[in-house]
């Protein structure tokens, strides 16, 4: 029987093995559904299940359940991993580094929602206690030690999260994303009104010929996907896919596992020729913000990328009352289309003493370019200037 106060650390080998109820009260702060998509059950689920994040795709769970007194207080999403694809992070040079000096880094553990480059907490807990975040960190640690790990990285994690691995020694890691944010629109044309003349004519010239062949734009969410939606856009996606990455991280069975367990959280963008549709974007809804995940199309029509992912989902973040929209990844090109730069976090404990000092070194140095950049970038947005 278990003490009243006694902490237990649990390794569990798959989502499917922490209780629904259990994951989505850590990834809320005791509610039923988490604020970001992207942390519940149901979609770290849909990723073990249909094989896409499994150990034989290099992605062996290991998610970290803290427990008190035998009740769940703490959770850390976690994967064993002999690879560093579909992180959004990119660590390739210092696996080099390593392993040009006879060393090894793989395996290594990271917490992340697979192939996803979004914000969202690592360190789950009931009530954001700090003793708890900081105990998942050093059950990482541990574990990274038990497994012969040669660090544990942790990407795409909000500030506070940042300052917690701070104290606890961890290197810290920035890089820039761009997001739009809604300050009280009605309509797209007030987000219009407070760009620059020239931007401003811009948009509406590029909204104006992606649309200029008679195409039509369809939102398709909740109980309206079906199937036949999800051909579609698959067909799409593996076009994209293919001629970026070689190999899509996602299959045919996860959009089908996702819309059946969370359709309500999911938003197609998807554009039609008649009755037939040639390209869309797949979004997901969190409580205050839509986030863009993955694009792809059967036809080349100028503007059409821009008009699906970026202003069709301005106009969704309005029409829903959303105040941000998350476009993914990268991006440069975003920054003329309204979306501005903020920095996205990531947080390293590596365990070799000479690899961490020269990874340190590093990113002392990137973090100051990364802050330099955004600077330059904030001074080229299209808005109207005060």
């Amino acid at each position: 029987m278990t003490a009243p106060n006694e902490l237990t650390i649990a390794v569990h080998p798959s989502t499917a093995s922490i209780p629904k109820d259990q994951w989505n009260a850590l990834a809320s702060n005791g509610r039923t559904k988490p604020d970001n998509p992207f942390l519940e059950h149901d979609f770290f689920l849909a990723l073990e299940e249909s094989g896409c994040a499994t150990a034989q795709t290099g992605w062996q769970p290991q998610h970290i359940l803290l427990s008190r007194g035998g009740t769940p207080v703490g959770l850390m999403p976690l994967f064993l991993k002999s690879h560093s694809m579909g992180e959004y992070v990119f660590d390739h040079a210092w696996a080099d580094a390593i392993e040009r000096a006879g060393g090894h880094y793989y395996p290594k553990l990271q917490s992340s929602v697979p192939f996803t480059p979004a914000t969202a907490p690592k360190l789950l807990t009931r009530d954001c206690s700090l003793e708890t975040r900081t105990t998942l960190l050093g059950a990482a640690e541990t574990l990274a030690d038990r497994l012969g790990a040669s660090s544990v990285h942790a990407t795409f994690v909000p500030a506070e999260e940042e300052t917690i691995a701070r104290e606890a020694d961890w290197l810290i890691r920035h890089d820039t994303q761009f997001h739009w944010t809604n300050h009280g629109f009605a309509t797209f044309d007030d987000f219009l009104e407070t760009l620059q003349s020239r931007k401003r004519k811009a948009l509406r010239r590029e909204r104006r010929e992606a649309l200029i062949d008679g195409l039509d734009v369809d939102w398709v969410t909740g109980s309206d996907l079906t199937e036949a939606h999800w051909d579609a856009f698959y067909a799409f996606y593996m076009d994209t896919g293919g001629r970026k990455w070689g190999r899509p991280y996602l299959n045919r069975e996860f959009f089908s596992r996702i819309s059946e367990a969370m359709a309500d959280r999911i938003v197609l963008i998807l554009a039609r020729d008649g009755a037939d549709y040639i390209a869309g974007a797949l979004n997901f809804i969190g409580s205050d913000t839509l986030f863009g995940r993955n694009w792809g199309c059967l036809r080349d029509v100028p503007f059409l990328h821009f008009e699906l992912c970026y202003y069709q989902a301005i106009d969704f973040a309005i029409a829903h009352g959303l105040k941000r929209v998350e476009a993914g990844a990268q991006g440069e090109h975003k920054l003329s289309r309204g979306y501005a730069p903020v920095v996205t976090r990531s947080i390293h404990h590596i365990v070799h003493p000479g690899l961490r000092r020269a990874v340190a070194d590093y990113l002392v140095d990137e973090r100051r370019a990364i802050d330099h950049q955004n600077i330059v970038l904030s001074e080229h947005t299209p808005f109207r200037r005060a």
